[in-house]
């Protein structure tokens, strides 16, 4: 099998590729280097079954591309709030145009296309767990619209192409991923606590803490993206991916403190308009329909994420639990 990963360099799109070559797959990547970083896919350079092209997916990718292709995996976007909302025109081209230029690609090949879609699209859900079913809460003129409603267009473009041409779709809503390789000023909570933990800095606190998420380790992500490509055909999803143990925000803070044994303080700033209250995910559907479900706790993941933190910032291990 050929694949190609739009989006390769980034957090998940660099651990793809690499579940992708250990399964033997073929990867040809692209990345226009946005938000996703060259040393996140070095370690594959002279791997002969992985191919690497800089490219940006808002321009047609026939140029680029050669050979046939089985599946197209859509990874490309920026992520965090950070990033999404540097540019806010280029984040709605990626999902927009950027996505059709991919779905052309996958109907010029007939290949099976997956969107990595988010759970941004239920913005801040009034239901609790969130089902694929519930249509969201999100405001398209807040500053989380770009991202919210880029990728919702998203999910409906690849509707429509399977409606109109038959290609054949997959749709999963990734919730809060975390693990080795993020970047350490992406904002998000887990990045920014580890990184001030370890430098002994105050732990920023948007609002006052009791806000919630759900976690999910990288290397289960990627195993239920995998899952989803390998599907029956009929099932096209969307399909939510996340692990539904569900943490405050002062208690994450509290964890990678104690793992650290940092003695950082928290302090607390205003809440980000439309940052949603909570975030967790029915997975009853994944479980089901792929026979998955995550496996690496909470602690176990954040060990690897702390240590490969520790390893950019050069910080000392001592301290550190490793008795989970």
């Amino acid at each position: 099998m050929r694949a190609l990963v739009a989006g390769a360099a980034g957090v998940l799109g660099s651990h793809l590729c690499d579940r992708l070559r250990r399964d033997g797959i073929e990867v040809l990547g692209l990345d226009n280097f946005y938000t996703g970083r060259r040393q996140n896919i070095e370690h594959l350079e002279g791997d002969p079954g992985f191919t690497f092209v800089e490219h940006d997916i808002t321009r047609p990718a026939d140029a680029v591309v050669t050979g046939p292709l089985d599946i197209i995996f859509n990874m490309a976007c920026p992520a965090s709030p950070r990033a999404y909302q540097r540019d806010p025109l280029f984040t709605l081209e990626t999902n927009y145009v950027g996505t059709r230029n991919l779905l052309e690609l996958a109907r010029e090949n007939e290949a099976i296309i997956l969107q990595a879609s988010t759970s941004e699209v239920y913005g801040d859900p009034t239901i609790h767990p969130q089902v694929e079913s519930y249509w969201g809460n999100a405001n398209c003129f807040g500053a989380r619209g770009c991202y919210e409603e880029g990728k919702r267009v998203a999910e409906t473009l690849m509707l429509e192409y399977a409606r109109r041409y038959g290609v054949r779709i997959k749709v999963v809503r990734i919730f809060n991923t975390y693990g080795p390789r993020m970047d350490l000023e992406d904002g998000r909570i887990i990045s920014s606590f580890t990184v001030q933990a370890l430098r002994g800095e105050p732990i920023t606190v948007f609002g006052d803490g009791s806000q919630t998420r759900s976690f999910c380790y990288v290397d289960d992500l990627v195993d239920g993206l995998v899952k989803m490509a390998a599907s029956e055909p009929s099932f096209t999803g969307p399909v939510n991916l996340g692990n539904p143990a569900e943490f405050t925000v002062l208690e994450t803070a509290r964890i990678i403190k104690e793992i650290i044994g940092s003695g950082s303080v928290n302090v607390f700033k205003p809440l980000p308009p439309d940052d949603p209250r909570k975030r967790k995910p029915d997975i009853g559907l994944a479980e089901s329909r792929l026979g998955w479900q995550p496996r690496v706790p909470f602690e176990e993941g954040l060990l690897r994420t702390i240590e490969y933190f520790r390893d950019i910032i050069g910080c000392s291990s001592q301290g550190v639990r490793r008795d989970f």
